[in-house]
């Protein structure tokens, strides 16, 4: 054999050698050189997660957090070499709640079960440790975006708590009935909520050392019911005054302005037990947890109401409309779900849409300009009795504004959950935008769905579902906050 004939051949079996070597180590996973916003490259690999929080249905005493892949739609690897990804080191008992702060890359989940709040690393993926301080079980429970503070209502022990984490304090305020809390996100104002009462509350600071003891505090201050701790007092619950044109009808929740200078208030009404569901617009100096109550006007004459007939459960704007869902008392007893469109600027509903029935607790934007919005106890409604689709989620377009009960009915047999009802989903637990992606992932029924933002088709679930009960969904890699 000549010399050139030898190098040919060679070449040959060197580019062969290369290329079987390039197919074994196959890079299925690639991330840039520099993340968005200097994000960590996560042990997984996968650049589009959402975490699921579930109470496995084996270890009735664990839940567990996996994590999916929402670019491929599915629970393992792309080579199937390993089975799902999870947490490590998580052991909160029945996960039902999220918080996601994406831009932190953290994730803060809260366990009903066993009334853990626990601390997530999304860089990591692994369990970082516990939020202490909570006394018992939180019917409701927020931290703020710098993760100083979390306000928790405690029902049964009628206990509205606050923990500082910059120094360490936990303060448990005695206000009866306290379930609700609503925090913006900065921590400035924290705001708490009474079953069964149109009573409204607020957070207050107090200078250091300006009591000495909590009943002096509770003296001084207008409208204060409780101050702790018992000596040197730091915190106060402080009953909030507002002027009788406010109309407080069984308030539930509240949502703040993207510029953070109002408070909406959301008065559930009707659907409450009340008689006229609205929105009352507060400024938020009134309610900022450092003006004292001894200085504030709660008569400010900038404090507005806007009946709302449609219902008001949960809130969402843009900045220029605000999206109030709610249920409507039909003419037969029952309610009906609504979306009501309102314009900021003249303070006016615009607009009412039919949506599903149920008390609605989830809105979010996602792509497409469309709207999401779920709730649960969807088949006690007015769409059940007329035989119309009662599920419990609506994409909403916003060109158009257009509704559509997701999914269509009946339910294809390998998406069926464990209710059984091949025209019902169950509740929506959890929901959240994979922004740029074009789709929705949403704890439904308990178990894991998909949709396509374009309009409104699910993406087969066979490889995102997941064993045990799905309470709650969250974009790990979103680039805002907003995206959950």
């Amino acid at each position: 054999m000549n010399r050139s004939v030898f190098l040919r051949s060679a070449c040959v079996v060197l580019a062969g050698i290369l290329v079987l070597s390039l197919s074994a180590c196959r890079i299925y996973y690639k991330f840039p050189l520099y993340n968005f916003a200097g994000r960590p490259t996560p042990p997984s690999l996968l650049s589009h997660r959402v975490l699921v929080a579930i109470q496995n249905p084996s270890v009735l005493s664990q839940g567990k957090l996996q994590i999916l892949d929402a670019q491929r739609d599915i629970r393992m690897n792309i080579q199937d070499t390993i089975s799902e990804f999870d947490v490590s080191g998580f052991a909160g008992k029945l996960p039902i709640n999220i918080q996601s702060f994406p831009e932190q890359t953290q994730g803060f989940v809260y366990s009903e079960g066993d009334g853990s709040f626990d601390n997530i690393s999304y860089g990591l993926e692994k369990y970082t440790g516990p939020v202490g301080g909570l006394p018992g079980i939180s019917s409701s429970i927020f931290i703020t975006s710098d993760f100083r503070y979390v306000f928790a209502a405690n029902e049964t022990l009628s206990y509205l708590t606050v923990i500082d984490r910059s120094t360490g304090g936990s303060y448990e305020l005695n206000v009866p009935g306290v379930y609700k809390v609503a925090v913006n996100t900065g921590g400035t104002v924290a705001l708490a909520m009474t079953r069964n009462t149109n009573e409204l509350y607020r957070v207050v600071l107090l200078n250091v050392n300006q009591y000495a003891t909590a009943a002096q505090a509770v003296s001084a201050i207008s409208g204060a019911v409780d101050c702790q701790p018992l000596n040197l007092p730091v915190y106060c619950a402080v009953h909030v005054t507002l002027p009788s044109s406010a109309n407080l009808d069984r308030p539930v929740g509240a949502y703040f302005s993207l510029d953070g200078g109002t408070a909406y208030i959301e008065n559930c009404g009707p659907e409450c037990g009340g008689s006229t569901a609205s929105i009352t617009f507060v400024p938020t100096s009134i309610l900022n947890i450092n003006n004292l109550a001894t200085a504030v006007s709660g008569g400010s004459t900038a404090v507005t109401n806007l009946p709302v007939p449609g219902g008001v459960t949960d809130l969402i704007s843009d900045g220029t409309t605000l999206y109030a869902a709610g249920q409507q008392l039909q003419t037969d007893g029952l309610f009906a779900g609504v979306l009501s469109t309102i314009n900021l600027a003249s303070q006016s509903v615009t607009g009412a849409y039919s949506i599903s029935d149920g008390y609605h607790t989830r809105m979010i934007f996602a792509d497409n300009n469309t709207l999401w919005i779920g709730s649960s106890l969807c088949a006690d409604g007015e769409r059940y009795t007329k035989g119309e689709n009662y599920n419990c989620l609506t994409r909403f377009d916003l060109a158009s504004n257009t509704p559509q009960i997701v999914p269509n009915t009946p339910i294809p047999l390998n998406l069926q959950n464990s209710n059984s009802d091949p025209n019902y989903y169950g509740d929506l637990t959890g929901i959240c935008a994979v922004i740029g992606l074009n789709k929705v992932y949403t704890a439904y029924g308990g178990q894991v769905h998909a949709f396509n933002t374009a309009d409104g088709s699910e993406i087969n679930n066979l490889y995102i579902t997941v064993q045990g009960t799905a309470y709650d969904v969250a974009y790990m890699d979103a680039l805002s906050n907003a995206a959950n």
